[in-house]
């Protein structure tokens, strides 16, 4: 008798811990369901899957043959991860950056300002908003005494453009303990840039540029390699040179960086949600660590080492990292070094200038005079003239005076792109 009641529990128990697995089965997609609809990706419970693939229940992060499932970190799993490992290459392919796609999403664009870099930061927006087809939020990070002057103005630019975009104006902001650590790196305010997925926790992707960056073609091309990014890549970059006998990283860098001529952070294209999640691998620690974990050991291991700050810092990170970096054609990041000793960026001379980055000050100065008559040409330009005699005309006769120099021989490299994306501005104009 006794072992039939033996066996009567044991059934019994197995039955709970069966339905119990199942229950929290069902709560843990239900969960998800809501958490997709409270992020805007579909309604609560019920939400189709995306491309037919399974949401990942799991933190999303790097999953190979080196970092299994049974290896992750403690944490990395929500509920009924160990269910889910059978499904976890097809949960990789799904994120909500690349599920629900929408044609009419409006692109993040950041920059950050400090100093007497006013003027400059408002010719690289005017840049953005000629050209761009979709709206427009402008992040921009400015020491207080700009902000009044980035109201005025973007305000008045609005109304001339129809409000095709909107701004937000942050102070500058790092975290307490560090921020005279930060604000010291490289430039006034540079490494900003590095703690933008964390204050910006709301925006699933972002377009990051200096200040001295021009548009010749609209941010809606650019924004567009998010579609290409596979499932490891979480930012886009062009590299620092195409040359390596002229690169400055494989000649003097004191630390590692990526690929053979490291890369430029003027032009960032990030998708913050997988930062936000990724846990990085490092030389410092066995452990992955995440963004706002990496950031400052980094640094004071490589403080004594580093030229160009946060750059220097990315450098590393994706050297370490670099299943997880999009590399962009050169010419969406145009910099002297590509035509001062000899034109080195054939896609440019192929294609035109996409992205144009005055770094060293050249806007500013006579050393590349072809760059100075680019910016002038965009600063000068009235909004609703007509582009070609107002914009187009005067710098094609600036540029002819430019060809003593190696980057002004070259001078239609600057303007076979912008001839385009003016004729588009221009019809654009006629039609209002």
């Amino acid at each position: 008798m006794r072992r039939y009641w033996r066996a009567a529990l044991l059934c019994s128990a197995l039955a709970f811990i069966i339905f119990y697995v199942f229950n929290e089965i069902a709560r843990a997609e239900d969960g998800v369901r809501d958490a997709a609809a409270a992020d805007g990706r579909g309604p609560a419970r019920g939400r189709a899957r995306a491309g037919g693939l399974t949401p990942n229940r799991c933190k999303d992060v790097s999953v190979s043959f080196w970092n299994p499932y049974w290896m992750l970190p403690t944490g990395v799993c929500a509920v009924n991860c160990f269910w889910e490992s059978a499904f976890r290459h097809e949960a990789k392919t799904w994120s909500p950056a690349s599920s629900s796609k929408e044609p009419s999403r409006r692109m993040h664009l950041a920059v950050v300002t400090c100093g007497q870099r006013l003027e400059e930061t408002l010719t690289m927006l005017k840049s953005a908003i000629l050209f761009s087809q979709k709206p427009l939020h402008f992040h921009i990070f400015a020491e207080d005494e700009l902000h009044k002057k980035f109201n005025s103005t973007l305000e008045i630019w609005k109304k001339a453009f129809h409000q095709q975009f909107n701004h937000t104006i942050y102070p500058i902001t790092f975290p307490d303990e560090t921020a005279g650590i930060w604000k010291k790196l490289f430039k006034p305010c540079a490494s900003q840039r590095l703690f933008l997925p964390l204050i910006l926790k709301e925006v699933d992707s972002l377009l990051y540029v200096d200040t001295d960056i021009l548009f010749l073609r609209p941010v809606d091309d650019i924004w567009a390699f998010l579609e290409d990014f596979n499932h490891t890549q979480i930012a886009g970059m062009a590299p620092e040179h195409e040359e390596p006998r002229i690169g400055w990283y494989n000649r003097f860098a004191r630390h590692p960086y990526y690929g053979k001529t490291g890369i430029n952070s003027g032009v960032m294209l990030m998708n913050m949600s997988r930062i936000r999640k990724k846990y990085f691998k490092n030389d410092m620690t066995n452990a992955r660590l995440k963004w706002e974990d990496l950031l400052l050991p980094l640094f004071k291991k490589y403080k004594l080492n580093i030229t160009w700050g946060d750059q220097d810092l990315l450098n590393i990170i994706f050297h370490q990292n670099p299943e997880s970096l999009f590399i962009f054609p050169c010419q969406w990041n145009y910099r002297p070094d590509h035509c001062m000793y000899g034109s080195n960026c054939k896609a440019a001379e192929d294609e035109g200038i996409f992205v144009l980055h005055g770094n060293r000050g050249v806007y500013h100065d006579g050393k590349q005079p072809a760059f100075r008559a680019v910016y002038e040409a965009i600063k000068s330009y009235p909004f609703g003239n007509d582009p070609i005699r107002s914009l187009l005309h005067p710098l094609e006769k600036e540029l002819q005076k430019t060809t003593n120099t190696y980057c002004g021989r070259i001078y239609q490299v600057f303007t076979r792109q912008l001839l385009k994306s003016l004729r588009t501005l221009q019809d654009k104009i006629s039609r209002t």
